[in-house]
């Protein structure tokens, strides 16, 4: 297609975009349409060993013979088979909404599954199904990785046992053990409360991140933080770093004696288990394992982001707490968080949307950026959760085009979206709400909502609690 004009390729690109959405449709049909047969399969051989009024021991060999049928006729492991018959039975049972959302085409076999996971602790009908009208509302516009967090929070405000509670009792089997592995390898797994994981994990990354920046600046390129192993120059007087953080010249450099310390050229993941071990072992990361840009006495603190409702905070309330973009913690350690911070944020939103408005501190110090981190928790391109601080603070409408730095002109971007941005057809606007609207280059619109506007509202009639959510305005129904 030689010669072919934009609007021909625009043409071109929006009739694959109709029939790849038209394939998912058909694909989430069949999916749903797989699962609602495993069902009645179930129901089959339930009849089956009523009838047959065999002993208890036995009464699920019907299901056994069917699964193994099932799986004999779909070269599929008999046991595979039956857990997805159990699966199926949950999913079309306990949640009908989602089976029907599925079957139309509204949601992905991904979505149904964190629904599924996220509300299976909720064993009142009707508050069960509110959770699914709620959680829908942000599948139907966001991809399972930006729903699950969300659904969580639901769930945990309908769970008929307190967060407290449950995280106490949870706590109780917190535990640290080893699985050896083939090769000389081991896996060290550690069950913790999520603030303490995710805070470890945090830490982690930050040595990481300054060691492969290290790296970058003594070989001259940037940072790898993509997984794959560094490249190095092996033309003439490249140079590159030692494990130790050292310059090491290249052997055909002249004047220079070749150097047979090996090259590092660890991956980001190598440096992180790295570092991990390091931390553990000696209490810093030391130059020897993971590299001498971080002085042995730097101290790295971890960060993580609770929010803490106002009036669970006061004591007037149980509302969880959240560890953003992660999903609901005890109020507890919340409060205790709370406690140590150096400084709080006050974050002022709206009542009824959960819009970030502003966000002040006693010592105010970087107020934009801060209101900024709060309103978007992660890249606000469309389905992406990078996180805020591994992304960049973006003008919507660009500096040399007069557009203002302010809440309303601002939103993170992470370097992969931000080059596409800058680069590509894609647009975007953004409302006074700070939702960004982007437009595809076949002129499709996307918003992107900022993640504190779910809110949640509970009432409690005949004690029972419902939730509702508001998510903003209805998402629009796809262009085909």
């Amino acid at each position: 297609m030689t010669g072919t004009t934009p609007t021909a390729w625009q043409q071109r690109i929006d009739t694959l975009l109709c029939a790849l959405a038209d394939a998912r449709r058909d694909a989430a049909a069949a999916q749903a349409r797989e699962v609602a047969l495993l069902a009645e399969a179930v129901e089959i051989a339930q009849a089956m060993a009523q009838d047959a009024g065999g002993p208890t021991s036995v009464t699920d060999i019907p299901i056994r013979s069917l699964a193994a049928q099932i799986g004999a006729a779909a070269r599929v492991s008999d046991r595979t088979v039956q857990k997805h018959m159990s699966d199926a039975v949950v999913l079309v049972e306990r949640f009908p909404a989602t089976f029907a959302a599925w079957a139309a085409g509204d949601v992905s076999r991904g979505h149904a599954r964190v629904l599924v996971e996220t509300g299976a602790a909720i064993e009142d009908d009707a508050a069960r199904a509110v959770f699914e009208d709620a959680a829908l509302e942000v599948a139907r516009r966001e991809t399972p990785g930006r729903l699950k967090p969300a659904a969580r929070l639901l769930a945990a405000r309908l769970h008929p046992i307190p967060l407290q509670e449950r995280h106490t009792a949870a706590a109780t089997k917190r535990e640290v053990w080893v699985r050896d592995l083939d090769d000389g390898m081991a896996e060290l797994i550690a069950i913790l409360p999520a603030a303490i994981a995710h805070g470890i994990r945090d830490r982690i990354d930050q040595y990481a991140r300054r060691v492969m920046d290290a790296r970058g600046a003594l070989t001259g390129g940037g940072a790898n933080t993509s997984g794959t192993p560094g490249s190095v120059n092996t033309g003439a007087g490249a140079v590159g770093a030692t494990s130790d953080g050292a310059l090491l010249p290249h052997a055909d450099t002249p004047g220079t004696r070749p150097d047979t310390r090996p090259i590092d050229a660890r991956r980001v993941s190598e440096v992180r288990a790295d570092v991990f071990a390091d931390l553990l072992l000696t209490g810093h990361a030391s130059p020897d394992v993971s590299n001498d840009a971080i002085p042995a006495g730097e101290a790295i603190i971890a960060r993580v982001q609770v929010t803490v409702p106002v009036l669970t905070a006061v004591g007037a309330d149980d509302a969880p707490a959240e560890l953003v973009g992660k999903g609901p913690i005890d109020t507890a350690t919340a409060l205790r968080l709370a406690g140590t911070a150096t400084g709080w944020d006050r974050v002022l939103t709206h009542p009824i949307t959960g819009n970030v408005l502003a966000i002040d501190r006693y010592r105010p110090s970087d107020h934009l950026k801060r209101t900024l981190r709060v309103r978007d928790e992660h890249c606000r391109f469309p389905g992406c959760r990078m996180p805020t601080g591994r992304s960049d603070i973006d003008h919507t409408i660009a500096r040399e085009h007069d557009g203002p730095t302010e809440l309303t002109n601002l939103a993170h971007l992470c370097r992969r979206h931000h080059t596409l941005k800058h680069n590509s057809a894609w647009r975007v606007r953004q409302t006074p709400d700070g939702i960004l609207h982007w437009t595809s280059p076949t002129g499709r619109d996307y918003p992107d909502h900022p993640a504190r506007t779910l809110v949640f509202t509970v009432t409690t009639e005949q004690e029972t609690a419902t939730v509702t959510a508001d998510t903003g305005p209805p998402a629009e129904p796809p262009p085909c």
